[in-house]
């Protein structure tokens, strides 16, 4: 790993007997850390409750129910929203000298089966893996409820116009500039200062 965990909460093997549930919780200064690494504005809530049990070969099978509230930046329009967000996840902890090396075999990938996250052989860090659950769960384009493009395009150049610089009356009214215009002409070198 190449960043100290933000969220850490290592669970020793000589704790799990025949199987173990635990429920975890972000302290404030935790959830903070967390959102600057996701580049979340805020996480308000972060909690996960899992199961584990013990497999063969070392590996840990866990099952986690993962709840936050969160604040996340409109792609569209730059506001911040509010959402929350649940999910039930699976994932199988294995030695790390078990995990594949770099260069692995797409068609040999389980899509049905659980993610494999590696463990030192000491102890399992259910911190870490909640935290990057709730990347994974995280919407890499979020959207403010109620949103849609038509919010963020006004107007689409029609065709031909699309090195053209726009201006005086069009069919619909007055017509903008074209946006493209100024990249083709910075394209071409004909830059304007």
């Amino acid at each position: 790993m190449s960043h100290s965990p933000e969220f850490s909460r290592r669970i020793p093997f000589n704790r799990l007997g025949s199987g173990l549930g635990e429920t975890i919780e972000a302290s404030p200064a935790e959830r903070a850390a967390l959102a600057a690494r996701l580049g979340l504005p805020e996480i308000e809530a972060l909690t996960c409750r899992f199961r584990l049990t013990p497999a063969d070969n070392r590996s840990v099978l866990a099952e986690g129910h993962l709840a936050a509230k969160v604040t996340q930046t409109c792609v569209i329009t730059s506001e911040s929203f509010k959402d929350v967000l649940a999910e039930t996840f699976f994932l199988r902890f294995i030695p790390l000298e078990d995990m594949p090396e770099d260069e692995f075999d797409i068609d040999s990938i389980d899509l049905d089966g659980p993610d494999d996250v590696p463990h030192d052989g000491k102890a399992l860090d259910i911190g870490e893996a909640t935290a990057e659950q709730l990347a994974l769960m995280l919407d890499p384009y979020p959207r403010k409820p109620g949103v849609g493009l038509e919010n963020a395009v006004d107007v689409a150049p029609a065709e031909g116009e699309e090195g053209a610089e726009l201006s005086g009356e069009g069919p619909d009214g007055p017509r903008r500039p074209n946006p493209f215009s100024a990249l083709s002409a910075l394209k071409s070198g004909d830059r304007k200062e």
